[in-house]
């Protein structure tokens, strides 16, 4: 084809083979520069690829509450077993291909007798080929839920006092004694601006409703977003949970003092249910019922935040589990009507 068009156009060989040299250069030097971009900061293009793209949650809260039960109890029992209940929802995961609805308790128990006949986890999970996938996947979901804190109590002469204890730390989004009710409708479809999944709970309930923060952590954001309206997002203090509540109260959404940059604790008020929403105008009501939309995101890696690759979760069982553990809550500001948590809680980590 060169040679055609040498002799259809009388171009000289000696120009076209400089030609050439010139385009070689100029590839070798845009495939340099591109290799020196992938390998800054001393990591390579594997390397930042090499992190969880995708997590199918779907633990029962039947499995949920049994491991935890567990972990507890072994805990705050002398014995010489020591559960894992994020070990052991792998474990459970890998014998039943992912799927909790094929969970039976007894493998469960069998599992249990296995470890407290002296068997590790590591021995029995040696030829999982998932196991590490599973235990990433649901440390990422779970790792803040159970540990150590510290709850403030209520003496016999009226003083208050902390009692160190082991056990839940995260809460239900609902203050305690507000009623509420939700169904599984992760992934249904939502039409409002684009046709969409549904990437939450909704926890129909009534206005003023107090919203309690699940975990502690910091407020990353606050404002209103046309789908969400009023909207609280907290990530966790390790950054592998981002959560989401939304549809927040017209005019008071927020509780009083909350600005983002806050440190925020398990249980503390952060905002009351309301209806705002589908709305590009700021404080409008366009939701048809009253209820918190609450959504959990994991971050891997924060190439994950605010990008096509977001993974959130169904939240549904984790609703259900975390109804065992509710903020008891009252007015503290009667000319606001602000509520906070009766009791006060500290996590012992962050004491130290």
């Amino acid at each position: 084809m060169i040679f055609l068009l040498i002799k259809s156009f009388k171009i000289s060989k000696k120009l076209i083979i400089l030609f050439i040299i010139i385009v070689i250069l100029l590839s070798s030097i845009a495939i340099f520069y591109s290799l020196a971009n992938d390998t800054s900061n001393g990591e390579t293009s594997e390397e930042k690829k090499d992190f969880i793209k995708w997590v199918d949650f779907n633990v029962t809260s039947e499995a949920l509450n049994l491991t935890a039960k567990l972990d507890i109890d072994s805990h705050n029992k002398e014995g010489e077993t020591v559960y894992n209940w994020i070990e052991l929802l792998a474990y459970l995961s890998c014998k039943n291909g992912g799927n909790f609805k094929n969970f039976n308790a007894k493998d469960l128990n069998l599992l249990v007798e296995e470890l407290k006949n002296g068997q590790t986890i590591q021995d029995l999970t040696q030829n999982m080929k998932f196991y590490d996938y599973y235990y990433e996947s649901y440390s990422a979901v779970l790792g803040g839920f159970i540990g150590n804190y510290s709850i403030e109590v209520a003496n016999e002469d009226r003083t208050k006092s902390y009692q160190e204890k082991y056990g839940l730390k995260a809460f239900l989004p609902i203050a305690k004694n507000y009623s509420f009710s939700h169904y599984d409708d992760f992934g249904n479809v939502r039409s409002y601006g684009f046709k969409r999944t549904h990437l939450g709970n909704d926890l129909m309930g009534s206005i003023g409703t107090p919203i309690i923060a699940v975990e502690s952590g910091i407020v990353e954001n606050l404002g209103w977003n046309q789908y969400g309206g009023w909207r609280i997002g907290i990530r966790s203090f390790d950054t592998k949970r981002y959560y989401y509540y939304a549809h927040l109260r017209k005019n008071h959404p927020y509780a009083q003092g909350l600005e983002e940059g806050m440190t925020i604790k398990a249980g503390d008020v952060i905002g009351y249910l309301g209806m705002t929403g589908y709305s590009t105008k700021e404080n409008v009501n366009n939701i048809n019922v009253p209820h918190l939309h609450f959504g959990m995101q994991l971050i891997f890696d924060e190439s994950q935040v605010d990008s096509p690759n977001e993974i959130w979760i169904d939240v549904y069982q984790i609703i259900e589990f975390l109804k065992k553990n509710r903020s008891e809550v009252y007015m503290a500001n009667q000319k606001t009507k602000d509520y906070e948590r009766k009791f006060d809680w500290m996590e012992n980590n962050l004491m130290e």
